[in-house]
This record gives C-alpha cells, structure tokens and sequence, in this order.
C-alpha cells in the first residue's frame, strides 16, 4: 500500500528490504510482500485475523540515541498493556547494515488502529498484516 507520500524514496526502499523478525516461543521472519505461514499460524493461534508491525523507535525517521528510543519503546509497550492488545516482541532488521529497531507485532488491531498507533509515535510507516499473511507497508505521511 503505497501513494504519493512526502518520505523520502530511499527510506521506502529501506523499509521494503528490511527484515521484521518477530521474537518470542517460535520465532519468524516477516518481509514485505511475501506471504508468511508462520504468521498466519499465530494469527490462528491467537484468534485475530490480522496484526501490525509499529515501533517508537527513531521518530519520522530522525536518528535518536539509544536511551531516548528504549523510552519511547517503553511507552509503546505500556501503551498496548494498558490498552489489553496483546503484542509479540520484534526487531526490524536491515539485511545490509547494521540498523536495527526494537519493535512489537500486535495482534488483532485493526488497520485504523494500527495507523494511529503509529501516528502518535510519529512513525513514517507500519507493516500490516491482514487475514491473508501478507505483510504490506503502510506509509503514514
């Protein structure tokens, strides 16, 4: 999911290359337009038709150090709790840097949601994940 956005066309593409790896008892890997089996197991196991991938990490894309970024990470996470979504931890991972970012996938938001969530932590974009396991990038500005 894509339209004319204000993001810089290079950042895109480094979103659409990353790796999304989804921690916790089985680990996986979510990339951008490939359909995933194991996601769609969680989803099943979970009983959610969809989820989303959001981070606080590095807000619109501005290089933030590492105390202030596990800051904005935590209140991601108290945010979820306080809120009763259920959430995986993750890392979106660049295959050909060393750039990392901590991350949840939450399950069952819905795709409003998932956007607003990212919204408020002035994320550029977030991966959703619909009832068919593909992973698409959602760009927010």
């Amino acid at each position: 999911m894509t339209s004319s956005s204000s993001i810089d066309p290079t950042t895109i593409r480094a979103y659409r290359e990353t790796h999304f790896c989804v921690e916790g008892d089985m680990p996986f890997t979510l990339q951008i337009g490939q359909k995933s089996a194991a996601l769609a197991a969680l989803h099943r196991k979970s009983g959610v038709e969809s989820s989303a991938f959001v981070t606080a990490w590095n807000p619109y894309s501005r290089q933030c150090d590492d105390e202030t970024n596990a800051a904005l990470q935590k209140q991601l996470v108290e945010e979820l709790i306080s809120r009763s979504l259920s959430f995986v931890n993750g890392v979106g991972r660049h295959p050909a840097s060393e750039w990392t970012e901590a991350s949840v996938l939450v399950l069952g938001i819905s795709l409003e949601a998932a956007k607003r969530l990212g919204m408020h932590y002035e994320q550029n974009a977030i991966v959703w994940c619909g009832a068919n396991a593909v992973p698409e990038l959602v760009l927010l500005r």
